[in-house]
């Protein structure tokens, strides 16, 4: 049996699932830190990575593990109708459970006597396990002629956002080094709608949820665009803190 033990844990700018960004790098404004875990908290074990913009990270799906696997899945690129192999999408349903994600290299940071690496342009939930880190290499890892038929481009339907007065407000107020970039992030995530694709153009009233670093940013999408209705503090805060605190 083989087996894996986590370099670093998570901690992300993203507390649940719902809408994370589908790919990384769908966002430049998603911060995280990978907090490295014992025995590979050594920094020479990361001499030379500053001279690295972009690493691959390898992660472990720790939210999607179930106990089957099934060979056919619904991507939501495709509208949640149309099923392909599991082996043919990115799905986390997959039977070890395994992702693959680049993402941009913030450097190596002592946090508290902790050693971090702090990354952006992420997908990563609060909490990711962290199985190994490589650099990416430009002339190796870019292929120009590559393709995939049914995502050959990244997605542009974005919606505009808009802010109610009670959202703005607590903008106005929030610390920013604790949470950084925090209404860019918000305009990227909810403008992406993570929507479910069969709940798209369906009950335009309804006030969905995300998790972001501390909030509940509620939300709700009619007639083409996006309005944050309220930006919430969580009432039970995940036990891991967010990048910039």
């Amino acid at each position: 049996m083989i087996q894996l033990t986590p370099i670093a844990i998570t901690r992300s700018c993203f507390r649940d699932k719902f809408a994370v960004p589908r790919q990384p790098g769908l966002t430049r404004h998603a911060w995280a830190d990978l907090v490295i875990q014992p025995p590979y908290n050594r920094p020479e074990a990361f001499r030379g990575l500053e001279q690295c913009s972009h690493l691959w990270l390898t992660f472990y799906f720790h939210l999607a593990v179930r106990d089957d696997w099934k060979p056919m899945i619904r991507p939501p690129r495709l509208g949640g109708n149309r099923k392909i192999g599991v082996f043919a999408s990115r799905s986390p349903f997959r039977p070890n459970h395994l992702g693959l994600s680049v993402v941009r290299n913030e450097g190596l940071l002592d946090s508290g006597g902790t050693l971090c690496l702090r990354i952006r342009e992420h997908d990563l939930v609060d909490g990711t396990p962290i199985l190994d880190i490589k650099p990416y290499l430009p002339y190796a890892d870019q292929i120009p002629d590559a393709n995939v038929a049914w995502a050959n481009s990244a997605p542009v339907d974005r919606v505009p956002v808009h802010f109610s007065a009670a959202a703005e407000r607590v903008l106005a107020y929030i610390d920013h080094d604790r949470y950084p970039d925090f209404r860019q992030l918000i305009e990227d995530v909810v403008g992406c709608d993570p929507r479910p694709g069969f709940r798209r153009g369906e009950d335009e009233e309804r006030i969905y949820g995300a998790c972001l670093y501390d909030f509940d940013v509620r939300f709700r999408i009619q007639g083409g665009q996006a309005t944050i209705t309220e930006l919430c503090p969580l009432e039970q805060t995940v036990t891991s803190q967010a990048p910039g605190f």
